[in-house]
């Protein structure tokens, strides 16, 4: 066991209404006897994308001793089968299920399209909190992997939108969140798409976002599309603003 953040709901504020339970990609929540309930610690990423779906509060993220995040629960969105072992495997020391190797077979390419993008720069880091481009947009806050996973990421995702794009697990997320939250209050922001992968440290993309409208004191429409790492749409939602 070890001391990491992990979710913890408050049985007397529940009220087993069930709108966490599809919001959290882990499979880590379930609703038991009219109650949320963590299935078990192991399952729960504690990034807390569940958290804006509760119309009670009563989810919170807390500090304790808990079993290692092992990835997502049997039958969730994000969980695979193990294959057959062929070989001995290999030893992860961060332990994280996104940097796994896999290999797939693709499907055929996309006929070429007109690119979608309507601006420059595109990484969170570099892009101007004042820049024309942002006012009275729609944003587009994609993970890096993400326009690799998707092959219509243009068509599909990126129409009308102005992208802006960083990897939770690599940068420096408190860095984004303050850039992010000079984004809101500099601009007149209709609404957020989050793009991210359905790896566990990719929903570090969802906790930006909202901390940075709360810190901006924005109250915005926010979508999330988790893809799977060969571009398909595991999960769709619509979160409450902070």
């Amino acid at each position: 066991m070890a001391k990491r953040q992990i979710i913890r709901i408050d049985e007397k504020l529940c009220d087993g209404c069930g709108l966490c339970v599809p919001s959290c990609a882990e499979g880590a929540i379930e609703i038991v006897e009219g109650k949320a309930r963590l299935v078990a610690d192991k399952y729960c990423d504690g990034l807390g994308a569940c958290l804006g779906e509760c119309p009670t509060g009563a989810l919170i993220i807390e500090e304790r001793e808990a079993d290692e995040f092992v990835g997502p629960a049997p039958g969730a969105p994000g969980h695979h089968p193990a294959p057959e072992p062929q070989a001995a495997p290999e030893t992860l020391a961060c332990g994280c299920p996104g940097t796994m190797a896999r290999q797939f077979q693709p499907g055929a390419a996309p006929e070429a399209a007109a690119s979608a993008l309507s601006h420059w720069p595109v990484k969170l880091r570099l892009v101007n909190p004042k820049a024309p481009f942002l006012q009275g947009a729609e944003l587009l806050v994609a993970a890096d992997c993400a326009p690799f996973a998707a092959g219509d990421f243009h068509a599909r995702l990126l129409q009308g939108k102005v992208v802006l794009c960083g990897c939770p697990k690599f940068d420096d997320m408190e860095e984004y969140v303050a850039k992010l939250t000079d984004i809101l209050k500099e601009n007149d922001i209709r609404g957020i798409t989050i793009a991210n992968i359905e790896v566990p440290c990719c929903f570090g993309l969802v906790q930006m976002v909202r901390a940075a409208m709360q810190a901006a004191g924005q109250s915005l429409p926010v979508t999330i599309c988790t893809l799977g790492t060969q571009g398909n749409v595991v999960q769709q939602q619509k979160i409450k603003a902070a």
